[in-house]
């Protein structure tokens, strides 16, 4: 007598195989995997040819927008019919108009732009994580191998300061996400003054000092950043309370003292041996009793989720020489330097909030 089909699988709770019906699973996972590129270099192009810009003063044909933006007609059309279809346009009579998420976060003029992030990501990640495979048998960022060229992707940013602007207004769109969410983790309002530590532009001492009226800060950073952020900071109703100072937060002698220090997707960038040596310079700068406040993405303690902070983990690998940490990870560098009652919290937002304190 046939018998049906059947397959062995193990069981959960034994090492045992047990038989099962051997009805396929649903490839809709592998498939979603292998096209999400697709999706994402969409986005990629269409922000990168002014689409949603053009959009936002009025709504278009695609034979006009081919027209301004000196494109095929048919080939644009199916870029805008597939931005229909992952719904960032809307469609009607032959026109297209902006969704509001794209009239949000992908025009350039709005401040809360990701415009500088997206080509970021579609200019220097996209190459990069090309070369992931390498990455993993090698190891260390393949800023070399993508590119043919030394340097890192940090002389990428700065290499012009067209390059350098658009990066600082990716980091300021994706700050204006977090920043609010990662000061209002913790009580932060016996502090009196704040040293925003590579802060670019300054969200997160931006949202500090707007939450609390007794905070002042110091927006620290490079000279050639600080010299292009004042008119972004002076946009704040609180600019009058953050100062903006020139410095290389791996020069120590350079870091100025207070009682919080704040360091927003700084720690990520960096090796376990840097990051204890930046922790202990400003364990050294901070009063007694005084604060440190990290954004970045925490990773679950068995590190088999949540998948964003997985996926910046490997892009760390790519890109630098820095990782995403468990909470755990950061109390054993953080301790290391002196500092105690090591706190976390997932905020919800793109990046989660560690605090500590120095006794």
């Amino acid at each position: 007598m046939l018998r049906p089909n059947r397959t062995l699988a193990p069981d959960p709770d034994s090492d045992a195989a047990q038989p099962v019906d051997s009805l396929p699973p649903d490839p809709s996972l592998v498939i979603g995997l292998f096209e999400a590129f697709r999706s994402s270099k969409v986005l990629f192009v269409a922000v990168s040819l002014g689409i949603f810009d053009f959009l936002e003063c009025a709504p278009a044909s695609s034979e006009s927008l081919a027209s301004e933006l000196g494109c095929q007609p048919e080939p644009l059309e199916r870029l805008l019919d597939a931005s229909v279809g992952l719904g960032l346009l809307h469609k009607h009579g032959g026109k297209y108009r902006n969704q509001a998420t794209a009239s949000t976060y992908l025009c350039r003029a709005k401040p809360s732009t990701l415009v500088g992030y997206i080509l970021y990501s579609d200019k220097a990640l996209f190459p990069l994580w090309a070369h992931l495979e390498n990455a993993i048998r090698e190891g260390g960022p393949q800023w070399k191998q993508a590119f043919h060229q030394e340097g890192s992707i940090f002389d990428h940013f700065f290499r012009t300061d067209e390059a350098m602007q658009t990066f600082l207004n990716g980091m300021h769109g994706f700050g204006l996400l977090s920043s609010p969410q990662v000061v209002s983790a913790f009580d932060l309002s016996p502090f009196k003054k704040m040293i925003d530590l590579g802060g670019a532009t300054g969200h997160l001492a931006i949202a500090a000092c707007e939450r609390h009226p007794g905070l002042s800060a110091i927006l620290f950073d490079l000279p050639r950043v600080i010299d292009v952020v004042g008119h972004q900071v002076s946009l704040s109703p609180v600019a009058s309370r953050i100062e903006l100072l020139k410095g290389d937060f791996f020069c120590y002698e350079q870091i100025p003292q207070a009682d919080l220090f704040g360091l927003s997707r700084i720690l990520h960038d960096w090796p376990d041996e840097k990051v204890s040596g930046l922790l202990r310079a400003i364990y050294e700068r901070l009063s007694s009793g005084g604060g440190i406040l990290i954004a970045e993405k925490l990773l679950n303690e068995d590190k088999t989720g949540p998948i964003p902070a997985q996926l910046q983990s490997l892009n760390m690998l790519v890109c630098t020489e820095g990782k995403e940490r468990t909470l755990t990870e950061f109390r054993v560098l953080l301790e290391s330097a002196g500092f105690t009652e090591v706190r976390g919290h997932i905020t919800g937002a793109p990046l989660d909030a560690v605090f500590a304190v120095k006794p």
